[in-house]
């Protein structure tokens, strides 16, 4: 899953966005707030975690931007500020959840993770399809037969994404934009490579292929 972090601070940012990637998104970070706004508009993230106190532009306003244009990337806000009369501007300007500074990097992961499902009409728990679970902290699938397997970084990414977009047709080039950050080198091409392990270690009629469409993960 690609997420945009959002976060002036020349520590706090860089280490946040460490820490996201080891436990499974592919982050970019802006560190400002006209260029959060623009590669939130631009870039098919799936989940912003967007601090309030920004240089250029404030975070809320970014937000609000992004709503009045019918932008609904889910938006985690990250902020100092957390009286309860702050939360409420945040969430009647668009915010899905709420995260006062300073946290446990873990709480914040729970709470990406619950938008994530619920942005995807997903209960809270595992994520369960199709008698696959999949452990988002351990980074692990259980098969139907209890079998538990561990995956590598992008092999999760993957999977997570198939998993939460179930019986949909999803393209290469989709995969790829959702699986890789910004800065990485986008070959759909190594997509069918990743496609092709996961089925080696998930089995083969998990994730159907689409002649000149993509793949579906199946839904039952």
């Amino acid at each position: 899953m690609r997420l945009l972090l959002v976060e002036d601070d020349p520590l706090a940012g860089p280490a946040l966005q460490q820490a996201l990637n080891h436990a499974g998104y592919a982050v970019d970070l802006a560190v400002d707030g006209i260029d959060a706004e623009a590669l939130g508009d631009i870039e098919p993230y799936d989940i912003a975690v967007l601090d309030l106190g920004l240089p250029k532009r404030p975070g809320l306003e970014v937000l609000q931007n992004w709503r009045q244009r019918g932008n609904a990337l889910p938006v985690v806000i990250l902020t100092a500020r957390g009286s309860w009369e702050e939360k409420v501007t945040g969430f009647k300007a668009g915010a899905d959840d709420y995260v006062a500074k300073p946290f446990q990097t873990e709480e914040l992961l729970a709470r990406i993770n619950a938008v994530l499902k619920r942005s995807h009409g997903n209960h809270s728990g595992p994520l369960t399809v199709s008698g696959l679970a999949l452990d988002e902290d351990a980074q692990k699938v259980t098969l139907s037969d209890g079998q538990q397997l561990t995956l590598t970084g992008t092999e999760f990414r993957l999977l997570r994404y198939l998993m939460l977009h179930p019986g949909q047709v999803v393209s290469k080039s989709r995969l790829t934009e959702h699986v890789y950050d910004y800065d990485s080198d986008k070959d759909s091409n190594v997509m069918e490579v990743y496609v092709n392990r996961l089925r080696q270690k998930i089995g083969a009629d998990y994730i159907q292929t689409r002649r000149g469409q993509g793949y579906v993960f199946k839904d039952s």
